[in-house]
């Protein structure tokens, strides 16, 4: 373990020579005639991150010594496999944990000044900006849902006319479709009423929603005009189908013509349509609208369409064919613009030529709406979406989470200094689109572009756009790209600039949680995995970081081996870790005490509470237990080719049933999910093993043996509290189902039982 020792001094010591962008102004000269556009500043937590980080590599190292002492000092076979099995198990902990401290050393936060934009560049020399939405499926992301996102984005305070919103429709459906047409005749009226009232919240649903001023009939009519347009689009999606009533022109019906008999949604041909041209398009006001374009692309029983990272190039080309713009902007369907000045946000980067030609891209954190008060499933994400980026950030590169994502087209065309060439002119991101999006010659060569063997013998994918390879495009194209040379960075104002929905069920978001931790894997066991690839790319700094994504779904090695060894070597009355009267016994309380108390200042640093820290590392247990555990199991039989998985989508729907329940702070163990297995008999270990120990304790008082793992039981008691309450207190729909708990109890019967036979 002496490996640790010079990898955190280099971390410590070499990271005082990192430095991020230079602040537009930062000059002498600047600073007189220019006010700043942006400012970047280390945290100043840093040096405290750096002795800590010291003095807890000594106690790391002094742990491993004690266990290779312990180990050499075994004197039976299962004395010898206990030890390996907790060495290896703290083996794992220790990569995690030096991992997470590149994050920890290096962490800066920016500040954006958008009101000096004026003085550094006109508006009318602003680069125009093309937005992507993702969806594809309106019967788990609804249409509205889409509709409302793409409202808020063409409600920026921006120029119109440079302004294009293209809408990714993977699923092909005619709803969609029919939801966006009526999006653009509700535009027409919502986007002058933002601009003529300075509305904030530029989100529809969400500003009618909130304590809006209702005293004036201008407010009064908009709504009224968007409750209906809601009504008609999920009348539409309710039934199915679109009826004759709904489509009012010749041209919406030779659009939903295009949908056959033969059309499905993995065999269809590609279907653009221009619903609104910023040359023709205007408002009620008299002023020209945002471009609007609808794009499903080809699909083919025979061809490989590589899920969203396929999608998301498809829209590269097709947006590069009719508007071009240097900056593309990718959203998942349900992230909606918080902020209408966010634009003016990033262009406080993007006007400085140093940051533009080194820079791919600059990324905004995930917030989320509708959180319940503890966030009992921690699906803010703080670690990945606000504390570590700052990290990330430090080092030169935000790691990239997939949505919120301002990039210059640029950048997906090789490194900086290596320009790839795309196999047509008119899909560089030097191309000069002179002709309209709706002529014939645009919008042929746009479904050329769009077919589904369009890529054969080409680097898309692979050299060029969004790559390919794994579940999770998003971390592997953001590594990809500062593989190459880019740098990149995390902005994260005061207000959010976006807000989106999260999970409200506990198995949706395992299962998203197991699709991450198949594409990460992907990732990590591949010819570019960060130890092999990036390494040689990146120094060690950024490849520790990126590892620590690569490599997240071993944290259930660990979190598995002391959710069930020390509580079965308890209840068979084998001590496992030091007496409390030995000196190796304060190495344990330090090092849990000091990872969770830095843990949770990080947390309530980024605005966290108390009691959502505690959620937050209770579903990092459960997640060890569960989703990383399968998907792990995934990963395996995949690459042993006996199994092959499709991309599932997280389910925008929301159950008033189980949205009560999550509102008032009680776990959903409704569905019959094989992840909460493991996670049960985990539950009942820990009881049993505490109990019987207790009484252990009180019938010999022999408690200075097995205080450690009397300590483990015990808070892992506290933490299955909700899963007992689900399987003995609760009679809701919610509650964990039967045979669940029958099979979990089974299993821990025969665990028991080895247990014993093993420890005797």
């Amino acid at each position: 373990m002496q490996i640790y020792a010079p990898i955190i001094f280099y971390l410590i010591f070499q990271s005082e020579n990192m430095e991020g962008p230079r602040p537009k102004g930062c000059t002498t000269a600047q600073t007189i005639h220019i006010p700043p556009l942006h400012t970047v500043q280390l945290l100043p937590i840093v040096p405290f991150n750096r002795i800590f980080a010291l003095v807890y590599l000594c106690a790391v190292l002094a742990l491993f010594y004690h266990h290779l002492q312990t180990l050499l000092c075994s004197t039976t076979l299962v004395s010898f496999f206990i030890n390996l099995i907790l060495f290896i198990s703290d083996l794992v902990l220790a990569f995690m944990w030096s991992t997470a401290q590149a994050s920890r050393l290096y962490p800066i936060q920016r500040k954006e000044f958008p009101e000096n934009l004026d003085n550094v560049v006109k508006r009318s020399d602003y680069p125009a900006v093309d937005v992507i939405i993702c969806t594809a499926d309106p019967t788990r992301e609804p249409p509205m849902s889409v509709v409302n996102t793409a409202l808020s984005v063409m409600a920026y305070d921006y120029p119109t006319e440079k302004l294009s919103v293209y809408v990714s429709d993977d699923g092909g459906s005619a709803l969609t479709l029919f939801a966006f047409m009526e999006a653009a005749k509700f535009a027409a009226h919502w986007l002058p009423f933002c601009r003529e009232n300075n509305i904030v919240q530029r989100n529809p649903e969400s500003y009618f929603e909130s304590n809006y001023s209702s005293s004036s009939e201008a407010v009064e009519i908009i709504k009224i005009m968007y409750e209906n347009m809601k009504m008609r689009v999920e009348h539409v999606v309710e039934k199915g189908k679109i009826g004759d009533e709904y489509i009012t022109s010749d041209e919406e019906r030779q659009a939903f013509n295009q949908w056959t008999h033969n059309f499905t949604s993995q065999n269809h041909p590609t279907v653009i349509q221009v619903l609104l041209a910023n040359n023709r398009s205007k408002d009620v006001t008299g002023n020209f609208m945002p471009n609007l374009i609808y794009v499903s692309r080809e699909k083919s029983s025979t061809s490989h369409h590589h899920f969203k990272a396929g999608a998301l190039n498809v829209l590269l080309r097709v947006s590069a064919v009719m508007t071009n713009a240097p900056i593309i902007l990718t959203l998942d369907c349900d992230m909606y613009s918080n902020d209408p000045q966010t634009l003016l946000r990033v262009l406080c980067y993007y006007s400085d030529p140093e940051i533009r030609s080194k820079y791919s891209y600059v990324q905004f954190p995930q917030h989320f709406h509708g959180i319940n008060k503890n966030d009992i499933y921690a699906c803010q994400f703080k670690r990945l979406f606000a504390i570590q980026p700052m990290g990330f950030d430090g080092l030169g590169g935000s790691n990239n989470v997939g949505t919120n994502v301002f990039f210059s087209r640029r950048a997906f065309f090789g490194g900086p200094s290596n320009f790839i060439s795309p196999e047509i002119p008119e899909l560089s991101p030097d191309h000069l689109v002179d002709k309209p999006i709706q002529s014939p010659e645009v919008l042929a060569l746009a479904c050329h572009v769009a077919g589904c063997n369009y890529e054969n013998q080409c680097a898309w994918g692979y050299k060029m756009g969004f790559r390919y390879g794994s579940l999770v495009e998003d971390f592997f194209t953001g590594y990809q790209l500062r593989c190459e040379g880019w740098r990149s960075m995390f902005c994260n104002p005061d207000r959010p600039a976006f807000l989106g929905n999260a999970p409200i069920s506990l198995v949706d978001l395992l299962n998203q949680l197991k699709r991450w931790a198949v594409g990460v894997f992907e990732v990590g066991f591949s010819k570019y995995s960060p130890m092999i690839y990036g390494i040689r790319r990146l120094g060690l700094l950024m490849t520790l970081l990126y590892s620590q994504y690569a490599f997240w779904p071993i944290w259930s090695i660990p979190i598995t081996t002391y959710a069930f060894l020390p509580q079965l070597a308890l209840i068979n009355q084998v001590r496992v870790f030091p007496k409390v009267s030995e000196p190796w016994f304060l190495l344990y309380p330090f090092l849990f005490l000091g990872a969770y108390w830095q843990d949770y200042f990080d947390f309530v640093s980024a605005n966290g509470t108390f009691q959502m820290w505690w959620n937050d590392q209770r579903i990092w247990t459960i997640r060890g237990l569960t989703c990383l555990w399968f998907g792990s199991l995934e990963f395996l039989l995949k690459s042993l080719g006996i199994l092959t998985h499709g991309f599932s989508l997280t389910s925008k729907v929301v159950d008033d049933e189980q949205s009560k329940r999550y509102d008032q702070g009680i776990f959903d163990f409704g569905v019959p999910s094989p992840m909460f297995v493991p996670l049960t008999m985990a539950a009942l270990i820990n009881l049993v093993s505490f109990i019987m120990g207790l009484a252990e304790v009180v019938k010999s008082s022999n408690l200075e043996g097995l205080l450690i793992q009397m300590f483990i039981a015990g808070f892992g008691v506290v933490n299955c509290w909700p899963i007992y309450e689900a399987m003995v207190f609760r009679k809701d729909k919610g509650k964990l189902p039967t045979k669940i708990t029958l099979t979990a109890a089974f299993l821990t019967w025969a665990l028991y039982i080895a247990a014993s036979f093993i420890f005797k």
